[in-house]
Order: structure tokens, then C-alpha cells, then sequence
């Protein structure tokens, strides 16, 4: 009999134990699960940045599969480097670290000519609301000088892209040059190079095709392309880097911007600058509208569309001036005419005398008398444009219209057809993206 007490106690004993076993291990569990979520939690707010990484990583993958698609030329090691960069966030997101609701983000497209890029950045640096926005620069090429002016920005979100089809990118193979490109006015059967001539019996020059080039790719990429932009509907600003802006430009366009629908609901765009770039303004108390400037100049998605539908006019217009090419052929095909909306004072001047194209020498620099001296009056340094002006409309004003045949120098099938390719590269993509992004 007491054995059999003793072994009851002994069993009690045990049970006992075990629950508290149990009980021992619940709290181990429940501990390592907590600890486990806070090294979770931890690691997400300190590199906020992985999830992003991953998915830029994915699109640029996208990004150059769809390219291979639709047959734009085979991007060599630097290309493919340059059109990775283009998916890197902004810089100075932790100066700036949210753009304001209405911003209209700038897009500063250049070059080599860091002379001039140093006057355009100052003077963007003076101009007041500049930290509110994005600042895109858009560079034709990779120029060390020019990046590291860019790099120093400070006051604003930047962020730099660079056409990777560039034929400053290409040194031995198209759209660059290569070893059989006809040249000059070279009779191609006779040669036995490749090259179609533009009207005047001209082959292409890499370096004068890529103006129109850069443009349409940076069109497409900033409106089409970009995670940054590609959701946005309202204004971009175009600049170059021979675009001197005044310290008022970026207040100006937010009202002209408001204005447009009011005061000119059949203006398709806002400028800085008169069309004319040797005038400064007309003075007067009033609103002007007149045919579209290549001088500080913003317009919409809507606006985009139209433009982009035009791309076979724009690619097969055989001059390689974008702007000429949209004067002469693009604008006339939307059938009313193109009038944009601005102030009675400039808030943009032209300064540049050396062409896009001819950029920085080997001995000299493209910059004239060393210098570039701008007037800036009290007046340029506030918003000076007024809501109950009305507007002045210029009618029948010269320059290029439908009927000019261009100035040559895009001629050549493989421009116009990389031209398209262009206007196709992030369609498809963009679409694919569509079932797992809203921007």
C-alpha cells in the first residue's frame, strides 16, 4: 500500500514538471517570435531602400527585354551601365524629403558645355520654390565635367539620366560611327557603304543627329519611362543648359500654369520666354499668347499624347533641329494653331551662341567672351504676372511653317527608324507594369 501512495506522489510530481515545462517553453516561443519580429521590423525602417532596389533591378531587366523586342541597336557594356543609372532614385531626397503637392517638375536637358551648365545651375539655384521640385538632367552623352557640376547641386531633388542609344555612347557601331558609314555626299552604290542621304545628297553626322536623338529619347523616357514621371498629368518644364532662369520663372509658370484653362483654354502650353529669344517681353500689363517657344517651356500628359501620336512626322522629317522639325511638321497636324500662354516679361533668356552640338573642345571652351553677365531687376525676382490681366494674341507670326522642307542632315533609315523605336520602348513595358503599379 505504500508503495502504491509513494508512486502517486511520484507521478504528481512529474505531471507537475511538465507542465511547467510546457509553460517554459510557451515563453521561449513567444520570446523568439518577438524577437524575430523586431529584427523584421528593425532591418525594414533602417534600409527602407532593398524593396526599391529589388524592384528597379526587376524593371531594368523588364526595360531591356522589351528593347530587344522592338530592336533598338545591341547596347554594349557602358550603354547598358548608363541605362541601369537612369533607374537610380533622385539625390537629396534626405534634404527634401517630399516634393510639394502641386510641383512641376524641371527637366534641364544638355550636353558638354560646362561653362554654360555652371550659369544655368546658379541661376536655378536662385530661383524661389526650387527645393519644392525634382530637377531631372538629361545628359547626350557621359561628360565627367558636366556630371560633377550636377553632383554639386543642393538646392533641390536631382536626379541624372543618359540616353543610352547616345552615338557619343557608340564609338565604332551605329548609331555612332561605323567603319562603313557612307560620309558626306559619298554615292553609296559606288562606295559600297551603308547610309541613305538626306534631301540634299548629305550622309549623317553622328554628332548633329544626336540633338534630335536626345530630345525624343528624353521625351520619351521623362513622360513614358521614368518611375518619377511616368504617373505624373500635370506640367514638366523643358530647359536647356543655355537657358538662363530668372529668380521669379518658377512662381510665373505655377500662375500660368493655373491661368491657362481660364485665360487660354486653346493654349497648349506655358513659356518662360517670348518665342522670339531676342526679345525680353513686351512691358505690358497683360497676357500674351503666341505660337509655341523652345525657350523655358511646359506643357502636359494631354499635350504629350498628341505629340507622341506625330511620331512617324516627327521621325521622318528630314531635318535634324527637334524644334524646327515641330514647328514645319507637328504642330501644323493637329490641325488649329499650337498657341502657348506667358507673361509680358521674360523669366528665361537665351545666352548660348555656340551650338548644342559643337560642345566643349580639346583646346577651348564653348563659352562667350568667358562669361555670361545677366540683368536681374527687382521685378525679375517676384512673380510679376497678374489674374486679371487678359490676353494679347499674336496671330500669324513668322517662323518655320507647314511647307518648309527642313535643312537636312535626317536622311538616313536607320535615325528615322531608331527614331520610332523611340516612340515604342516603354509601351509594351508600361503596359506589362500596369497589373502591378498605379504610378
Amino acid at each position: 500500500m505504500l508503495c502504491i501512495v509513494c508512486s502517486m506522489a511520484n507521478c504528481k510530481k512529474l505531471r507537475l514538471k511538465d507542465a511547467a515545462l510546457k509553460r517554459l517553453l510557451s515563453v521561449v516561443v513567444v520570446t523568439l517570435l518577438g524577437v524575430l519580429l523586431l529584427i523584421v521590423s528593425l532591418r525594414t525602417n533602417i534600409t527602407p531602400g532593398l524593396s526599391e532596389l529589388d524592384e528597379d533591378l526587376s524593371e531594368i531587366a523588364d526595360i531591356q527585354s522589351f528593347s530587344e523586342k522592338i530592336n533598338l541597336p545591341k547596347q554594349n557594356g557602358f550603354s547598358i551601365r548608363l541605362a541601369e543609372q537612369n533607374q537610380m532614385p533622385p539625390r537629396n531626397r534626405d534634404l527634401y524629403p517630399k516634393l510639394a503637392k502641386d510641383h512641376i517638375t524641371i527637366v534641364l536637358y544638355v550636353h558638354n558645355r560646362p561653362q554654360y551648365l555652371q550659369v544655368v545651375v546658379k541661376s536655378l539655384s536662385k530661383v524661389v520654390g526650387i527645393s519644392e521640385t525634382l530637377l531631372i538632367v538629361s545628359h547626350d552623352g557621359y561628360f565627367e565635367e558636366m556630371i560633377k557640376i550636377v553632383e554639386g547641386i543642393k538646392f533641390c531633388q536631382v536626379k541624372q539620366i543618359f540616353a543610352p542609344y547616345s552615338p557619343h555612347v557608340f564609338p565604332d557601331s551605329f548609331p555612332g560611327v561605323s567603319s562603313n558609314d557612307c560620309k558626306e555626299k559619298d554615292d553609296a552604290g559606288k562606295k559600297h557603304c551603308v547610309g541613305s542621304p538626306d534631301q540634299y545628297g548629305n550622309h549623317r553626322s553622328p554628332r548633329i543627329v544626336s540633338l534630335k536623338h536626345h530630345w525624343w529619347w528624353m521625351m520619351n523616357t521623362v513622360w513614358d519611362g521614368l518611375k518619377e514621371t511616368r504617373g505624373h498629368n500635370g506640367h514638366i518644364l523643358f530647359i536647356e543648359e543655355d537657358h538662363f532662369i530668372y529668380p521669379n520663372a518658377y512662381r510665373n509658370l505655377q500662375l500660368l500654369v493655373s491661368l491657362k484653362p481660364i485665360k487660354c483654354p486653346d493654349c497648349y502650353a506655358a513659356n518662360l520666354a517670348p518665342c522670339d529669344v531676342n526679345l525680353r517681353g513686351e512691358g505690358w500689363d497683360s497676357l500674351i499668347a503666341e505660337r509655341m517657344g523652345n525657350v523655358g517651356y511646359a506643357f502636359n500628359r494631354t499635350v504629350w499624347r498628341k505629340i507622341h501620336r506625330k511620331a512617324k512626322e516627327f521621325c521622318f522629317f528630314d531635318d535634324y533641329n527637334w524644334d524646327i522639325t515641330m514647328w514645319a511638321t507637328v504642330y501644323p497636324s493637329f490641325g488649329s494653331p499650337v498657341y502657348t500662354l506667358r507673361g509680358p516679361r521674360t523669366s528665361a533668356v537665351h545666352f548660348g551662341k555656340c551650338g548644342l552640338h559643337q560642345g566643349q573642345g580639346q583646346t577651348n571652351a564653348c563659352i562667350d567672351n568667358g562669361s555670361v553677365n545677366m540683368q536681374v531687376d527687382d521685378i525679375d525676382k517676384v512673380a510679376n504676372i497678374r489674374s486679371e490681366w487678359g490676353v494679347h494674341v499674336y496671330d500669324n507670326q513668322p517662323g518655320y511653317k507647314a511647307g518648309f522642307k527642313g535643312w537636312g542632315g535626317w536622311g538616313d533609315d536607320r535615325d528615322r527608324q531608331l527614331c520610332l523605336n523611340f516612340a515604342q520602348m516603354y509601351h509594351s513595358y508600361n503596359t506589362s507594369l500596369s497589373a502591378v503599379t498605379t504610378s
